[in-house]
This record gives C-alpha cells, sequence and structure tokens, in this order.
C-alpha cells in the first residue's frame, strides 16, 4: 500500500496586508525572517513579535552552529507561534525552532527517535523553490560531517502553510532561478521515486509542466514577465512540496549536498549541476524503465522537441540558470572520492529512492563526467 497525505492547512492571501489582518501577530509570537522583508512588509504590524533576522546568524545556507547560536539567542523565552517567512534555508531553521530542546542541533540530527512540536508553525515562502512549506522535512549543513543532512519528521510539518503571490513578484532573477530549478528537480525526482503513487506523480506532474511552461514563456517574452507568473511559479513549488514530501527526492540532491556544503553553492545551482547526468545514467542502466519513458515523452512535448530530450531540457535551463562544472566551482580532483564517500555514507535516506539503485561506482562516475 502507498500512502498519500497533505497535512499543513494552506491558506492563499493575495497580500501580506490581508495576512497580517488575519493572522494578528502578537505576543507570544516568534518571527524568523530577513531583515528587507521585514522593512518591506512587517514593520508596523509586529511591534510586540521577538524577531529573528537571519542574516544576523548566516550569510548562506543554514548549518547547525547557526541554530544553535540561534536557539542560545532566545534562551529563556517562552513562544506558542513560530512564523518562518522567507526562502527554504529560513523554513528549514523555523522547522527546527518550532521544537528544539536542549540537545545541540548535530545531537537532535542524531537522535533516532522524532522529537516532538511544541509551538505552533506558520510557513510563508518567499521564493517559489524548495516547498518546503508543504513538507516535514528540514536540511542543514552539518559542520563537523561537511556535508547536508536531513531529518524527516512529522512534527517538522507547518501548522499552516500560507502562499502570498506578492513576497515572490520581486525576487531578484538569480534567486528566482535557483530556487525554481530546485522545485524542477523536486517535480522529475518524485516522479522518478520508487516510493511515488499516481497521486504524488499527479502533482509531480503538474510542478513540471508549470515549470517548464513559464521558462518557455520567459525565453520568449522576456525576464519582465516573471511579475505575472510567480504566482504559477509559487504554485508549482508548493505543489513540487507535496509531491516529494509523499514520494521522496532522490541520487540528484544526494549528489548535490557535498558540493553545496563545501563550496556553498546554492542549492538549486547545485541540484542542476547534477540533474540531467543523473537522468542518463537512469537511462543507461534501464534503457527500458516504463516510468522513466513516461517522463521523456512528457518532457519532449512540453519541450516541444523530438530530439535528446536531456540537451533541449539543458538548452532551456542555461537560460535560467548556467550549468558550470565542478571544477568552476573550486573542487579539486581529490574531492571527487570525498564527495563519492559522503554520498554513500551519509545519504542512504535520499539514495534509496533512485529510480534504478545506483552503486559507488556510478556515483563517481557522475562526479568525474561533471568535474570538467
Amino acid at each position: 500500500m502507498k500512502e498519500f497525505k497533505i497535512v499543513p492547512t494552506i491558506r492563499m492571501y493575495p497580500t501580506v496586508k490581508e495576512f497580517l489582518e488575519d493572522t494578528h501577530p502578537g505576543k507570544g509570537d516568534l518571527l524568523l525572517t530577513n531583515r528587507f522583508l521585514w522593512e518591506n512588509y512587517f514593520q508596523g504590524s509586529t511591534e510586540e513579535v521577538r524577531v529573528l533576522f537571519y542574516e544576523d546568524y548566516a550569510s548562506g545556507e543554514p548549518s547547525d552552529e547557526m541554530v544553535d547560536a540561534m536557539y542560545e539567542s532566545l534562551k529563556g523565552e517562552q513562544f506558542s507561534r513560530v512564523w518562518g517567512v522567507g526562502g527554504g534555508s529560513v523554513l528549514d531553521t523555523a522547522k527546527i525552532l518550532s521544537l528544539k530542546g536542549e540537545e545541540s542541533t548535530a545531537q537532535l540530527f542524531a537522535t533516532p527517535a522524532p522529537l516532538p512540536k511544541s509551538r505552533e508553525l506558520l510557513l510563508v515562502p518567499t521564493t517559489c523553490g524548495t516547498g518546503s512549506e508543504m513538507t516535514n522535512i528540514a536540511i542543514l549543513e552539518i559542520r563537523s560531517l561537511r556535508t547536508k543532512k536531513g531529518l524527516a519528521w512529522d512534527s517538522l510539518y507547518g501548522d499552516q502553510a500560507v502562499l502570498i503571490p506578492e513576497l515572490v513578484k520581486g525576487l531578484p532573477f538569480p534567486v528566482f532561478g535557483t530556487s525554481s530549478i530546485d522545485a524542477l528537480v523536486h517535480g522529475v525526482e518524485s516522479y522518478l521515486s520508487p516510493k511515488a503513487s499516481p497521486l504524488s506523480r499527479m502533482y509531480s506532474r503538474e510542478t513540471i509542466e508549470k515549470i517548464l511552461k513559464g521558462y518557455r514563456r520567459i525565453r520568449e517574452e522576456g525576464k519582465q514577465v516573471l511579475a505575472e507568473t510567480a504566482g504559477e511559479f509559487l504554485l508549482a513549488a508548493a505543489y513540487g512540496g507535496i509531491a516529494f514530501g509523499n514520494a521522496g527526492c532522490g541520487p540528484v540532491h544526494a549528489l548535490s549536498y557535498p558540493l553545496g556544503a563545501v563550496h556553498h553553492v546554492p542549492h538549486g545551482e547545485a541540484n542542476y549541476a547534477m540533474f540531467t547526468e543523473v537522468l542518463r545514467v537512469y537511462e543507461e542502466k534501464d534503457p527500458q524503465g516504463e516510468t522513466l519513458k513516461e517522463l521523456k515523452t512528457l518532457l519532449s512535448e512540453l519541450l516541444e522537441t523530438k530530439e535528446d530530450v536531456y540537451t533541449a531540457l539543458e538548452e532551456l535551463l542555461n537560460g535560467i540558470v548556467e550549468k558550470k562544472p565542478l571544477a568552476a566551482y573550486g573542487v579539486t580532483g581529490g574531492e571527487l572520492e570525498d564527495f563519492t564517500q559522503a554520498v554513500m555514507t551519509q545519504q542512504g535516506r535520499l539514495m534509496a529512492n533512485a529510480y534504478v539503485p545506483l552503486d559507488e561506482k556510478d556515483v563517481a562516475g557522475i562526479y568525474r563526467r561533471l568535474w570538467k
């Protein structure tokens, strides 16, 4: 039997003003966000709210040390609601703050049994990519391990996922690009996952369709159409979150984590670096696979091509985020083996969702082909 569930209550508001009027921020609320978001949308409405600015604790993606520093600054304070308003890094961090106890964050990620949630959790995405508002997954860099790791506990689900198109209309294009490619990878990996069900694939398919149609419109009409299409991309990210929250992500994410953790490459960009090569390996190992054939048919239709679908996909995506060899990020030849071992020893949860099993030789080969 395959399960399927959507846990958070989904609320949609055209504007932040309408959201705030309905939610009544006040004492007992902790708001984790970015300073520019607070200044543009929340200042004047959150005087009684305890506010943490993400960038006061980190300049990039979240780590266990960063969360520990946040928790230390909150010691002795009590909250009944945690609001995460931001990109995936903010949302994942807010999830941890909604349940964190006295242990260090690294210890938390090593805990075998899920901890209960201790605060109501509201998740408001401001990028159109991670889908974190819909999932029970939080990803952090564990500095001592030099890689990223994920927790997948039901206590990490938000109580409310709040979608506000106003918050994504003004995204800088590079942020839009890396976040939306992340959502596309969510759609593809969850579609191919052995844990997928007909219901999860429905959301995977919608994710892929909305994003590729949006990318084609950007290619044809220019980047200025993003303001018009932001709501569709926001929905696509949420659909992707529902899909991979049920079916899981796989080796694309697993192989991207060492690159992101060691060389601080944005998550979506690191995913794109691995994306099509993993698909090509799947086809080499199982050229008659029915689900992969279905995916290729869908991609061919959306890209309007009968040629090499992966090359056509890269040509479209390169107009959003440039694909680079790993060496361009500073990866050395010696690191390829380290990356391979990190994947094989620390990313079993993701590797288990491969469309076809990938062994150490497969992973090393992917890294080697992508290096230069």
